[in-house]
């Protein structure tokens, strides 16, 4: 079995068995343990890390990247995290003390130490004993970040050392590279990473320093578990929340977004029940009403997908919308004319109805561009607000599309029948 292979059993062991999790855990070797965990979920890792005694926790340390050994060190309370601090060697110690002083939000709390500074007038024979040096220390190749009096100007690429050796000086190799400072966000560090795309982003201090260096595989990591917060967000569940919490957590997480759904509901309830005797007279309106509701519930949710992702991507907002409006109200528009002809056809068929056919089929053209115009306006709108539009605008789309789309089928029934 491939190394790869050997982590994912691993992995597939502590999670599926929460029983034997420590004792699966122990039984593997110091030098992978700490790999395994930044590999797990938050809620796993700090269980594990919890129950783990300081000399294990220390041991497993041993074998990580600082940037990697702050990482799990930040699942800690900090009381026993400086007691652990303070037995780790001085020169791991000093490097993870130097990364806890950023907030782990922020560029300088993705940031890796692996990189050297070279002055631009160095020659490639003193940058190899440079990097020799640091290969030694930290088993790894560095990033080659170049300087004058102090300040970035560039970064050697590694290739460069292939081709050139000897007393040449490397200023003629020198490229640019993407830099950002210190305290900004991860949205602003994944937005440098797409505006320059590049296997490394430098972190500089206030005063034009170098901090550390940002590595792809970082960023790329970042993005992946921001994609996740969104869809958690989007489907109202606490981005705290793991799939293994107890019932109890899952519950306090997602109570108020399902009492506002209920609310929303006695809302529809309430539109509904304002026409029971065109109900009473025409029973057969029932069957078609959850049809009328989900229709435009589903359009709404297509439509509030493409407005996010757009708003993500910095695609659109509040002032330039107008145009992804109307787009969006002219598509629920002909898909409606598309849906209410196939819904009206079966009513025709089905029940015999050339009016009721008519009837179901208005009310989904009618619904359809609800769902367009709601599922457009309300996340920029919730965004212009400062609210999160992913975890908020569904109640309200679906609240739309429900009260209106019952407003209009019933209310065109009570006129029409």
């Amino acid at each position: 079995m491939t190394k790869k292979g050997m982590q994912n059993s691993m992995l597939h062991k502590l999670i599926a068995s929460p029983k034997e999790r420590m004792s699966v855990f122990r039984e593997m070797p110091p030098n992978t343990q700490g790999f395994i965990l930044l590999n797990l979920s938050k809620h796993i890792r700090s269980e594990i890390l919890s129950k783990l005694k300081d000399q294990e926790v220390i041991d497993l340390l041993h074998y990580l990247d600082p940037d990697e050994a702050t990482d799990l060190l930040q699942n800690i309370p900090p009381r026993r995290r400086k007691k652990i601090i303070k037995r780790l060697s001085r020169d791991i110690r000093e490097k993870v003390e130097f990364l806890l002083r950023f907030d782990p939000r922020t560029a300088a709390g993705i940031m890796s130490l692996s990189y050297i500074e070279v002055d631009k007038d160095s020659t490639f024979e003193e940058i190899s004993r440079a990097l020799q040096i640091h290969e030694k220390k930290t088993g790894k190749f560095p990033a080659i970040l170049v300087v004058e009096n102090g300040l970035l100007i560039g970064e050697l690429p590694g290739h460069a050392l292939a081709l050139h050796k000897g007393r040449e000086k490397i200023h003629k190799h020198i490229r640019k590279v993407p830099h950002i400072r210190y305290d900004r966000k991860e949205n602003e560090v994944v937005e440098t990473f797409k505006k320059h795309p590049h296997n490394k982003i430098v972190v500089l201090d206030k005063d034009g320093s170098i901090l550390g260096v940002i590595y792809s595989d970082d960023i790329l990591e970042l993005i992946q578990r921001q994609s996740l917060n969104n869809l958690r967000d989007f489907a109202g569940v606490s981005r705290e929340e793991d799939v293994l919490d107890s019932a109890l957590t899952k519950v306090k997480n997602r109570y108020k977004w399902l009492i506002i759904n209920l609310g929303t509901a006695f809302l529809a309830a309430s539109v509904v029940a304002l026409f029971q005797e065109t109900l009473s007279a025409f029973v057969l309106l029932a069957v078609y009403m959850p049809i009328v509701a989900g229709m435009g519930g589903n359009a709404g949710t297509q439509t509030l997908a493409v407005v996010v992702r757009g708003m993500a991507l910095k695609e659109i907002e509040l002032k330039t919308g107008k145009r992804v409006i109307t787009n969006e109200v002219l598509a629920g528009a002909v898909n409606g004319v598309i849906n209410g002809a196939l819904v009206a056809t079966v009513a025709v068929l089905w029940n015999g109805s050339p009016l009721l056919g008519l009837i179901i089929g208005m009310a989904m053209i009618i619904n359809l561009i609800i769902a367009g115009f709601f599922g457009a306006i309300i996340p920029l709108v919730m965004k212009r607000l400062g609210k999160d539009p992913a975890s908020s605008a569904t109640i309200f789309i679906t609240t739309a599309t429900d009260v209106l789309g019952f407003l209009a089928f019933l209310g065109l029934a009570s006129v029409m029948l």
